[in-house]
């Protein structure tokens, strides 16, 4: 597959019930699509992977796939507590009809290299789908630098893109450094998309794409093309919107956004809550302010 462009980490609709949104699940697919996306990534740490089971995970897979019609790839994250549940999960998401598989440390457990790396190549051994590694030493507690990743890319050759969520631009230009064009490097964290694209990054794994496709597609496009002076423009606005992605609340946030814009609603599944009070009050701020000043693009 080609790991380049906006692919959003698509959030899971959820109903007054908390079971599942299909029906919204299919439209929201469709329609970042329509505005410039160029993938799904479903099932990530934004579409509340740890809260579903396992059926209903490939129940999510089946219903984006459907949606997609082989017109966008569809990517499954692979995330377990167990390497054995992890290596069942790529199988059956290739039989979804996934076209890759953006691969997770394990739940919980961090450990050293030697078992992470057994962890990842039982996953990438699973299938012949397209990899993608997903680095996120703030969320997982397990970091694979620069090193580590050009070792997994040298034994794997259905190993194709990392996504670098380090918050580090410079890890970046490191990986790319060692390993050249081998792999495709995506960055992970919203407010970093301009910096990461100097950096040498050519492709996205979004989170508030979700409430505002266009904006971020154009956003995309003029890093990607230089264009310097209206990219910073553009992120000037966006910034308050895109540091929602960076913090411990940035499921109930970037939920928060798409339903201020029609575009689903802000439930999410417990532990995670609504937000409420000082917390509520403060978010809806400093959406209506941006959302009152959006540009027209």
């Amino acid at each position: 597959m080609n790991w380049t462009g906006i692919i959003p980490a698509i959030t899971t609709p959820f109903k007054p019930d908390l079971s599942v949104d299909h029906e919204f699940l299919a439209r929201h697919s469709q329609w970042l699509i329509e505005n410039g996306c160029t993938g799904i990534v479903a099932l990530g740490s934004l579409g509340e992977g740890a809260t579903l089971r396992f059926e209903e995970k490939l129940e999510v897979l089946r219903t984006c796939a459907a949606a997609l019609r082989g017109q966008a790839p569809l990517v499954a994250g692979i995330s377990a507590l167990s390497t054995a549940e992890a290596v069942q999960l790529a199988r059956k998401s290739e039989e979804a009809g996934c076209t890759g598989l953006m691969v997770l440390p394990p739940y919980v457990y961090s450990s050293d290299w030697r078992e992470m790396k057994a962890h990842i190549e039982a996953i990438l051994r699973a299938t012949g789908l397209s990899c993608m590694l997903y680095n996120n030493p703030v969320s997982y507690k397990t970091d694979f630098v620069p090193e580590q990743i050009r070792e997994l890319a040298d034994e794997h050759p259905n190993l194709h893109a990392v996504k670098e969520s380090s918050a580090a631009v410079r890890r970046i230009a490191a990986i790319r450094a060692l390993i050249g064009q081998r792999l495709a490097i995506l960055v992970g964290v919203d407010d970093l998309i301009v910096e990461g694209v100097q950096a040498g990054a050519v492709g996205w794994i979004a989170g508030l794409v979700n409430a505002l496709p266009r904006e971020s597609a154009v956003l995309f496009k003029l890093a990607l093309n230089g264009d310097k002076e209206k990219a910073f423009e553009l992120y000037r606005w966006f910034l308050p919107l895109l540091r929602m992605d960076t913090v411990p609340k940035f499921v109930e946030l970037i939920k928060l956004v798409q339903h201020e814009v029609g575009m689903g609603s802000a439930r999410v599944r417990p532990p995670r809550l609504e937000l409420a009070g000082k917390k509520l009050e403060n978010a809806m701020a400093t959406i209506r302010a941006a959302l009152a000043d959006r540009p027209r693009l």
